[in-house]
C-alpha cells in the first residue's frame, strides 16, 4: 500500500507593519500545517521593505501576505509593482477595513482576508493559490491604490540588469521621454522608466507641469523661465533651482507654464 504524498510547503513573506498582526498570522499557519505546510521565508513591516527584501532573497517567496494600510508603501502599491515581475508571487491581502477595496479585489489570484484572520479563510486563499489562476491586472491595482489613498504612487519601478530599482516620486525633479522610454531625473542619477508622460501626467497633477510635449518637471524645482533665441525645438527655456541643464518649454505652455508656477 502506497503512501500518500506529504504536501510541499508555500512558501511565504509577511507584510504587514503591526507586529501583533505578524505574529498572529505565523500562529494561524502553524495551526493550519498539517493541513496547509507553508515556510515563511521573512517579513517586512512596508512594501518599500518587503521589495528590498525580495531583492536580496536567494528564493523568491511563492506567496505574499500584504497588509493594505501601511506607511511608506502600502499593500496595493507593493502588488502593482510585483505584478510587474517576470514571476511574480501570489498576493493575499489582509485589512482591517471593510470598504470599497475589499470588494473590488475580487480577482482571480489575488485574495484578502478581514482581520481578525480567521484560520479557515487563511487556509482557503492559501489553497487558491495554487490553482495558479491569472495575475490580476496591475494597471487596475494601481488604479484602485490612488482611490484608497488619494494620491498616485509613493515609488516608480526601474528595471535595470535584472534588478527592481525603486525611485522615489519625491525626489524626481523631472520626466524627459525619448522615443519608447521615459526617463526620470533626480539629483543623483537618471532612471530609465517604462511609463508615458501622459500616465505620469494623470497620476500626479498637483505635482508635476507640463513644459514639453516631451517634458514634465516638479514644480518646486523651477527657479525661473527665459525666452529660446531661433531654438527650433523649444519657444523658451525653464531653469532649474539644483541642476544646471534647462529643460525646453513649448509655444503651446509657454504662458501656462509660467502662470501656474508662479501660482
Amino acid at each position: 500500500m502506497s503512501t500518500p504524498a506529504t504536501p510541499e510547503a508555500l512558501s511565504l513573506l509577511i507584510v504587514d507593519d503591526e507586529p501583533l498582526a505578524r505574529s498572529r498570522l505565523r500562529t494561524l499557519l502553524e495551526d493550519i500545517a498539517p493541513d496547509c505546510p507553508t515556510r515563511v521565508q521573512g517579513e517586512a513591516d512596508n512594501g518599500h521593505k518587503a521589495l528590498a527584501w525580495l531583492q536580496t532573497a536567494d528564493e523568491w517567496p511563492q506567496v505574499v501576505l500584504a497588509d493594505i494600510h501601511m506607511p511608506g508603501m502600502d499593500g496595493l502599491e507593493l502588488a502593482a509593482h510585483l505584478g510587474r515581475c517576470p514571476c511574480p508571487p501570489a498576493v493575499i491581502f489582509t485589512t482591517a477595513y471593510d470598504n470599497h477595496a475589499v470588494q473590488a479585489f475580487e480577482l482571480n489570484a489575488v485574495d484578502y482576508l478581514l482581520k481578525p484572520v480567521r484560520a479557515q479563510r487563511l487556509q482557503a486563499a492559501l489553497e487558491k493559490t495554487k490553482l495558479r489562476l491569472p495575475a490580476p491586472d496591475v494597471e487596475q491595482l494601481a488604479q484602485l491604490g490612488r482611490q484608497v489613498r488619494g494620491n498616485g504612487r509613493t515609488h516608480l519601478p526601474c528595471h535595470e540588469r535584472g534588478r527592481l530599482l525603486l525611485v522615489p516620486v519625491e525626489e524626481v525633479i523631472y520626466f524627459k521621454a525619448d522615443l519608447k522610454y521615459v526617463t526620470a531625473r533626480t539629483l543623483a542619477r537618471e532612471y530609465v522608466l517604462d511609463e508615458t508622460l501622459t500616465h505620469l501626467e494623470e497620476e500626479y497633477p498637483e505635482q508635476f507641469l507640463r513644459l514639453h510635449r516631451s517634458v514634465l518637471v516638479t514644480r518646486s524645482a523651477l527657479a525661473g523661465f527665459e525666452r529660446a533665441q531661433d531654438e527650433e525645438d523649444a519657444y523658451g527655456w525653464a531653469l532649474l533651482k539644483e541642476l544646471p541643464e534647462k529643460l525646453p518649454v513649448s509655444r503651446r505652455q509657454w504662458a501656462i507654464a509660467r502662470e501656474l508656477a508662479c501660482g
